[in-house]
């Protein structure tokens, strides 16, 4: 071969080399290529996904940090094991996808058992959470009963909703009305204002909201609840060795009250814990 011609061909192949180098750096540089952003899923890493607007399970606070219950349980198993916790928040409506590819370990965001129980491999149930009234301390009403002719609200799609229309319908028929209503944070100044009489929702989130008002004396939680539901954490079906070593995990820290302490930091009733 020619030696100049050889050289000129030598030169080509460096510059496609060169350009395919500085391409592939460009294509990451523009996004094209996230791997260098993807959670490495390992056995010293454990993801929890979880809904980033559920507290006090789940929820990014004032400072952009994501904390509350779940969070604050799943943190600790790992630090007890050693293994690196990632927070992952996630679209619920995907949550199955999330877990089917191993994009997170488990489900661990008040996640109810009930109606579920065959789609996942389940830890024991840990939270009993009650759909219950929450009514204003001078309202006079102390009993379902005395809820007779007035008016609740609750928000819409809840598991208070779908209780009151169900199973429980026979004491939503008892009320003046039952209002459906965007959210919660409404259904606490509508109580404050006396545009309705009591809230119907979930224990752990109304204790909680009681917790952070101003005047947490002047809401109370009626003794008497509308139905129940267990909370469980949700592992990929026959994924039993990590449902296992979680499992003995949160069992020593229920025993040496460290569960009760994340509760209490939290508002949640000691009532609502299930112990194993």
């Amino acid at each position: 071969m020619n030696k100049k011609i050889g050289l000129i061909l030598a030169l080509v192949l460096v510059a496609f080399l060169v350009m395919g180098t500085a391409s592939a750096g460009l294509f990451d540089f523009l996004g094209g290529n996230d791997s260098g952003n993807a959670t490495t899923n390992d056995e010293n890493t454990f993801i929890v996904g979880f809904d980033a607007e559920f507290p006090p399970y789940g929820f990014k606070d004032d400072s952009g940090n994501y904390t509350g219950f779940d969070l604050d349980l799943a943190k600790e198993v790992c630090e007890r094991n050693n293994w690196t916790f990632v927070p992952q928040p996630i679209d619920w409506d995907a949550k199955d996808a999330e877990i089917d590819s191993g994009s997170i370990d488990c489900i661990w965001n008040g996640f109810t058992i009930d109606g579920r129980e065959n789609d996942y491999t389940w830890s024991d149930p840990y939270f009993d959470n009650k759909q219950v009234f929450i009514v204003k301390t001078d309202s006079g009403i102390n009993t379902i009963d005395d809820l007779k002719g007035k008016t609740v609200e609750t928000q819409k799609d809840s598991s208070a909703l779908a209780a009151l229309q169900g199973d429980n319908k026979t004491i939503a028929d008892t009320f003046g009305t039952l209002t459906e209503v965007a959210d919660y944070n409404t259904a606490f100044m509508d109580l404050e204002s006396g545009a309705c009489d009591a809230i119907a929702m979930d224990i752990g989130v109304g204790e909680y909201d009681i917790k952070n008002k101003d005047n947490p004396d002047d809401y109370q939680v009626l003794d008497q609840f509308i139905t129940t539901e267990k909370y469980g954490i949700g592992f990929k079906k026959g994924n039993d060795d990590l449902k296992n070593q979680v499992q003995d995990t949160l069992n020593e820290m229920f025993k040496d009250g460290t569960v009760a302490k994340i509760a209490e930091k939290y508002g949640i009733s000691q009532d609502a814990l299930i112990q194993p």
